[in-house]
């Protein structure tokens, strides 16, 4: 895994020194009162336990069970709080509200995470990247943040022979203020993690409406290029969009829904039909510095560039592949 930008508002910090010692959550804010809780490094999710559309995650374990010891830092009002299960990715995973995305589980754990997301009837579960830190050179210790925590909903299930096919959606971000529960997997407390107020409204509306305006040539520069079965789906960025615009689901919790703008400014952080694997990385690295920023404007103004490339690279695509018809 990759090291990433800045610290987000909170962070959850896991360190493993020497290999052979108990390993560190933290979450840290600026005043804060603290707890700390163990449990087994087992309840993390590893490459058995379930898979991507993409592949397998790369959240390795030891094959010795280690204990695991959680500070939690609950410096943020707790006044709009959820207590939900967590599932850790690493960066190259990282999930941003509008998002859609697509899970194997199969492992007992999971299944058992899927379960109670279901049967309490909130269909809800916190995506979040675990990320390595920068470690001292003379330091055997090896440290990790969680960050980038997405509030995901559950919008389909299907049951398979073996595990389940969980197809779900970003929300919105959060922040992780505390560890409720070790096992059989991780669960925590989260708070709204949503954009400052917003200073020039008006701008805000007029970069929305060329956002979007940008995103349909997109889409339809998409439908129109031939691309391998296995490419992602060119409905990806109009499914985003659809979401994003969408103000009446009574689906969610509205202090946990980011307002329009907001929703918008993400939706064009998806994959074009025929990307290159550099021009993947290079989206992660915009959704990462997407999911940190607070500012909307100046998110909307990065989608707009992106969508601006974009529209180039698929143009240009096109006219290749018509000289070679």
């Amino acid at each position: 895994m990759r090291g990433v930008m800045a610290n987000s508002a909170a962070d959850l910090i896991v360190r493993n020194p020497n290999f052979g010692r108990s390993l560190f959550f933290g979450v840290a804010s600026a005043s804060a009162s603290t707890s700390l809780v163990s449990f087994p490094l087992n309840c993390l999710p590893n490459r058995r336990g379930f898979r991507l559309s993409s592949g397998y995650m790369g959240v390795d374990v030891y094959e010795k069970p280690r204990r695991l010891r959680v500070l939690c830092f609950g410096g943020k009002s707790r006044d709009e709080s959820l207590d939900l299960p967590l599932l850790p990715f690493p960066p190259d995973e990282v999930m941003v509200p509008s998002e859609f995305k697509t899970l194997h589980l199969y492992e007992a754990r999971f299944l058992a995470l899927l379960e109670e997301s279901m049967d309490k009837g909130q269909y809800q579960f916190v995506h979040f990247v675990l990320d390595p830190l920068p470690s001292n050179p003379s330091s055997t210790e090896l440290s990790y943040a969680a960050r980038h925590a997405c509030l995901v909903f559950i919008e389909k299930v299907e049951k398979l022979d073996i595990g389940a096919l969980v197809s779900i959606r970003g929300v919105g971000r959060v922040d992780i203020i505390d560890i409720t529960q070790s096992e059989p997997y991780l669960r925590g407390t989260i708070v709204p993690m949503q954009d400052r107020a917003d200073r020039s409204e008006g701008e805000t509306i007029s970069k929305v409406a060329k956002l979007k305006e940008s995103l349909v040539n997109l889409n339809n520069l998409e439908i129109k290029l031939k691309t391998p079965k296995d490419e992602p789906l060119q409905t990806r960025i109009r499914s985003s969009v659809i979401w994003a615009e969408n103000e009446d689901s009574g689906l969610y919790n509205p202090a946990f829904l980011p307002a329009m703008p907001e929703r918008v400014s993400f939706a064009a952080l998806q994959p074009v039909s025929g990307s290159t694997q550099t021009e993947v990385l290079a989206l992660q690295k915009r959704k990462l510095w997407a999911m940190a920023t607070r500012d909307t404007s100046e998110r909307l103004s990065n989608a707009l560039e992106l969508v601006k490339h974009n529209v180039a690279l698929l143009a240009a695509k096109l006219a290749i592949q018509s000289v070679e018809i």
